[in-house]
């Protein structure tokens, strides 16, 4: 399967995405405005409680191509961050004190800066998050050592597994990727991720196959951790329930089944004052590959930059200035606030 990048899809204009998440151009104009929903609960406008992790997406790069996949990446993307762009991230964190780096992707692994990448932030003595699609790890001789440079700089691993079943797996994330990300956790696991006081944390996400919100994220990972060592002897530490954001190759799955209303009219909803108090943007930056700065990932991926009163890019970063600017929201911002809540961390209340 091809981006919607490379396909030329309507949806790869994100004015386009903009356009139906407005419902300019989609039914379901009764809709309330995010903002709106902020207003009534008093947390408008939406401010930043401080910079805690700085996000960064080092390329959209990926030798997957997920049905579900709100960065439209893929092996066909050639976007990559550079290692000048990177050194001026770190650059920015030796200013602050923000204590964990979350690098994403694509495939993070993919950008051919990525071990140098990991060591400057360990030197720096901050916390290294990878989100890793584990199948990279098997996907060539390369990638093979992974898991002993994970260990080897204490990193966090969060990996998708959207189920604990093959044919849900594969459905959502291609054929034999189930198999091969239970080869990859169980070599996780064989230099000690996961197991028991060896304090290298792997974590799980969980995202819905459909047009659904994920079930109670305690009551899946004791389901996830039973199924898991049962039928493939892997342990792992937490499980991570994320809710399907309504943009790039999920919106289109949306549109395609004439289930886009009836999803935003679920998160509209499930809508949680609780949940909104406590969304990841407060308190985290997102990086582009090209250095631009945005909220989120999610409106990385929709090109909707911080406010135009703040930094833009991390050359520019200035952290007093961050923390003082106003969030920028949109309709997909429900996705976050629907339940109980949903961030790069799991679900938040």
């Amino acid at each position: 399967m091809k981006s919607l990048h490379t396909q030329q899809h309507p949806l790869a204009d994100l004015r386009y995405q903009l356009n139906v998440l407005t419902h300019a151009e989609a039914a379901g104009s009764h809709l309330p405005p995010f903002a709106a929903k902020l207003r009534e609960t008093g947390l408008l406008p939406l401010r930043p409680t401080g910079l805690t992790v700085m996000q960064i997406n080092v390329g959209k790069m990926c030798n997957q191509t997920c049905h579900h996949c709100h960065v439209d990446a893929g092996p066909d993307r050639t976007e990559i961050m550079t290692r000048a762009t990177m050194q001026q991230c770190l650059d920015a964190l030796a200013q602050t004190d923000i204590p964990v780096v979350d690098l994403t992707g694509g495939a993070p692994e993919m950008n051919p800066d990525f071990r140098w990448f990991v060591e400057q932030i360990s030197a720096l003595g901050r916390s290294v998050i990878v989100r890793c699609n584990l199948t990279i790890i098997v996907a060539n001789k390369k990638y093979h050592d992974l898991p002993e440079f994970f260990a080897q700089h204490r990193v966090r691993v969060v990996s998708s597994l959207p189920c604990y079943t093959a044919a849900n797996t594969d459905k959502q994330r291609g054929d034999g990727v189930f198999e091969r990300s239970i080869r990859a956790l169980q070599m996780l696991n064989a230099v000690g991720y996961g197991v028991a006081d060896t304090g290298l944390v792997l974590d799980l996400v969980f995202n819905p196959g459909g047009a659904s919100l994920p079930g109670p994220q305690a009551a899946l990972e004791v389901d996830y951790k039973r199924q898991l060592m049962q039928d493939y002897g892997i342990v792992f530490n937490n499980l991570l329930t994320i809710t399907n954001l309504p943009i790039n190759r999920f919106l289109e799955f949306l549109l395609e089944s004439g289930k886009y209303e009836l999803y935003m009219e679920k998160l509209v909803t499930a809508y949680n004052p609780a949940a909104a108090a406590n969304v990841m943007c407060r308190s985290t930056l997102s990086v582009g590959w090209d250095g631009q700065l945005y909220d989120c990932d999610f409106n990385q991926q929709l090109d909707l930059l911080v406010e135009v009163s703040a930094p833009r890019h991390i050359q520019d970063f200035d952290q007093m200035a961050l923390e003082g600017r106003t969030v920028v929201v949109n309709q997909h911002c429900y996705g976050c606030t629907a339940g109980a809540g949903s961030s790069c961390g799991g679900a938040t209340v």
